[in-house]
């Protein structure tokens, strides 16, 4: 009896792909382009100036070294512990029970008003995507979103969805989501971070309109006649819907406060003070404290609890140095110009909204084998932001290309860890959920398309 192919874990596909580059080395001429550095203090590549140079090849047997060196490195290990930072204090936000006491409100405030109460959702967890940049945890809400659901007469699928796809397409406009624009404007070279919110902003509003109204589609066409749900013909008896919801109380409304006020001070510094990674790296650790002694944790829990998210996050905190081990031996090797001009001369002949658009087209089929925001923008941005430069799009425009290319897809590719938790939480199986699901990411990839080309048009 043959195997069943079992896709290959991400630090096995980007350790290949090193290995892959650094043999590459070998085979492709080392270059170099002149550089410069402006006045805002960016490097940037002198057009015209390539030449070839000496080569100097990576050995895979350098591979280990070569790791240790990009984690050495601080702006990568600086990205690194912000990452572990903002997993404990998720942690510990999610441990008090606040967004789920939350959620179960809204749900008995809009019972009888079901159609309002999927955007509602749709937009408290897009929320959540483009700050703290949830995705896989989602799989806690799943059980709610679907008991409410339930509860106003709508299927298991629209209560997972109006979860599961606010998340992604908060995660994906990444207005303030620290492990996709921050990580991707921070290799950019893009100060202050998070800058060009406000274009954004319009596309989350947009992604939200538009998720909403598929997700109600679905939900009131099912809601009159039952027969057009999709699990119909599936068992989903093993599925628990009297989960237990708790009740919001004063510690709950203080956290949300403390939330608010923590988030609303990263905006403010951000834009007006100058903050980076370390001040709000600050503010999250900060908060996370705050959360749990609002709670009555004890200082152990907290302690504990803290940990423990940076132990649930390590996989995204790490990839970024795994990831970034690509571009290091690109650098080594001194072929990383060489990418860079020739895919900047196939590139220059084609006007400026293919250009912007092919490079969003790369990032999704690269979301395939690497489905981590920090890691894909680890292994790509050196190699598109330089290629941009060259011609003629603006750093801002690659990094929107990036994050829309990365984010939509994760809600069908089967390599994407968060769109595997939540069917795991909801009994969806793949097959169904890709029906329900494949028109929407082809709807919003072409808004997204769009976007971009108004994007070279404003010169964002």
């Amino acid at each position: 009896m043959k195997k069943k192919f079992k896709m290959p874990h991400t630090y096995i596909i980007l350790f290949l792909i090193v290995l892959v580059v650094s043999l590459l080395t070998y085979i492709i001429p080392a270059g170099q382009f002149e550089r410069m550095t402006d006045a805002s203090g960016r490097e940037l590549i002198i057009a015209g100036s390539y030449s070839q140079v000496e080569q100097t090849p990576v050995s895979p047997i350098n591979i280990p070294i070569e790791f240790v060196k990009t984690l050495g490195d601080s702006s990568v290990n600086e990205i690194i512990f912000f990452i572990f930072i903002i997993g404990g204090a998720f942690e510990l936000i999610m441990q008090t029970g606040m967004i789920s006491a939350f959620c179960a409100k809204l749900g008995k405030m809009f019972n009888g008003k079901e159609k309002f109460l999927i955007p509602i959702f749709v937009s408290i967890f897009a929320v959540g995507g483009f700050t703290m940049g949830m995705s896989v945890e989602v799989l806690v809400f799943v059980p709610i979103g679907i008991a409410v659901a339930h509860a106003v007469g709508y299927d298991i699928i629209t209560g997972t969805a109006m979860i599961a796809m606010g998340s992604i397409i908060g995660f994906t406009s990444g207005i303030y989501n620290p492990f996709n624009v921050g990580v991707a404007q921070s290799i950019a070279g893009i100060s202050p971070l998070f800058s060009g919110a406000w274009y954004r902003w319009i596309i989350l509003i947009v992604f939200i309109i538009i998720t909403s109204l598929y997700i109600i589609r679905y939900a009131e066409k099912v809601k009159k006649n039952p027969e057009l749900d999709l699990l119909k013909d599936e068992d989903m008896s093993s599925l628990e819907l009297d989960i237990e919801i708790p009740e919001v109380n004063l510690r709950h409304k203080l956290i949300l406060v403390a939330v608010v006020v923590a988030f609303a001070s990263i905006i403010y510094g951000v834009a007006y003070l100058g903050w980076f990674i370390s001040e709000m790296a600050a503010i999250f650790l900060v908060l996370g404290v705050i959360c749990g002694i609002l709670a009555g944790f004890s200082g152990n829990k907290i302690c504990e609890l803290f940990i423990e998210g940076m132990a649930n996050i390590t996989f995204g905190a790490m990839i970024v140095g795994v990831a970034g081990t690509i571009r290091t031996v690109l650098v080594d090797g001194m072929i990383i110009d060489t990418i860079v001009y020739h895919m900047s001369n196939s590139l220059m002949a084609l006007p400026d909204a293919i250009k912007i658009i092919g490079m969003f087209i790369v990032q999704s089929i690269i979301n395939l084998p690497i489905n981590s925001g920090t890691g894909q923008a680890a292994a790509t941005m050196p190699i598109m932001v330089p290629v941009g430069d060259l011609v003629g799009l603006s750093r801002q425009s690659i990094v929107l290309a990036f994050h829309l290319g990365d984010g939509l897809t994760n809600a069908i590719y089967p390599t994407s860890s968060t769109m595997l938790a939540f069917l795991a939480a909801s009994k969806i199986p793949y097959s169904k959920w890709f029906r329900y699901i494949y028109k929407l990411v082809l709807i919003l990839s072409l808004v997204s398309m769009i976007f971009l080309f108004i994007a070279t048009v404003i010169g964002y």
